[in-house]
């Protein structure tokens, strides 16, 4: 292990989560708001003691109410979810919505039965805002990588290095290397020397996704740099990089440009040293 590489490594930040990273409210309170009516609707069921009853006069009423039966059960309709039912048959969970028999026997199955009878939910408005809250937290993996952007946009400005954001291989046509997929790359720098193009993530924990990552760029960054006027450049950090540290290590010999936000000082003295473009 170079000591270039165990530097790099002990550098490692442990978070770049600011308080807003936890829970994406304003996509919560989107998301009731696309369904409230409905649940409000839904609020028919609580407390009823014939709860066979109430569902088939509510389903007369308006049967689309319970099309939103899934998220009560934290499982979002995009997932097309399959279930066994009582025969042993696997079906569609959206199968249960279409008749007052089948949406009953979900009600009862799934135990929100009990929940609406004994009065343990009183408005399932306000129950489906946990309910997103607590879907909320697979989406986080999701902001870390937007809070690594935000973070290396706010050093560059602080430089004053100019930069543009989300850019498309496509006006690079000269790199043909990279074959026909399109690739889009996080932020792109153009020197009197080079043009920079940039790719940037963070991870706070393990998993096979940082394998793969390091493995990407490791094939990328030769594609790119093979190229005089070019050069592949990856700003990467976290904890998560400890559990996948052979990996990193291997495209830490392939990728010339490996930064992580301690050290991203280096390569902005490098650019400005280049004479920055704007373009």
């Amino acid at each position: 292990m170079s000591e270039q590489f165990k530097n790099f490594i002990s550098q490692l930040c442990e978070t770049n989560a600011t308080l807003d990273y936890f829970t994406d409210f304003k996509k919560i309170k989107s998301n009731i708001s696309k369904i409230a009516i409905k649940l409000n609707q839904l609020n028919y069921l609580i407390g009823k003691d014939d709860l066979k009853l109430a569902i088939e006069e509510l389903f007369e009423e308006n049967s689309k109410v319970f099309e939103v039966l899934d998220i009560l059960i934290a499982v979002r309709k995009i997932k097309k979810a399959k279930t066994l039912d009582r025969e042993g048959n696997i079906v569609l969970l959206d199968s249960y919505f279409k008749s007052p028999e089948k949406i009953y026997e979900f009600i009862i199955d799934t135990g929100l039965g009990g929940i609406f009878q004994n009065k343990n939910v009183t408005n399932l408005v306000d129950y489906v805002f946990g309910v997103e809250v607590g879907l909320d937290t697979n989406a986080r993996k999701n902001r870390g990588g937007e809070n690594m952007s935000r973070a290396v946009s706010l050093i560059f400005d602080k430089a004053d290095v100019f930069y543009k954001k989300e850019v498309y291989n496509t006006i690079f046509p000269e790199i043909t290397s990279l074959g026909a997929d399109l690739k889009r790359f996080d932020f792109v720098i153009k020197t009197t020397k080079k043009t920079y193009l940039i790719e940037t993530n963070f991870y706070n924990g393990g998993g096979s996704k940082l394998n793969e990552v390091a493995r990407s760029y490791s094939d990328v960054a030769p594609k790119i740099n093979q190229y005089e006027n070019y050069e592949f450049v990856w700003i990467t950090d976290g904890q998560g990089w400890h559990s996948a540290k052979s990996k990193l290590e291997e495209a830490f010999s392939i990728i010339p440009s490996i930064y992580n936000l301690a050290n991203l000082d280096i390569f902005i003295e490098k650019v400005k040293s280049e004479i920055v473009l704007t373009f």
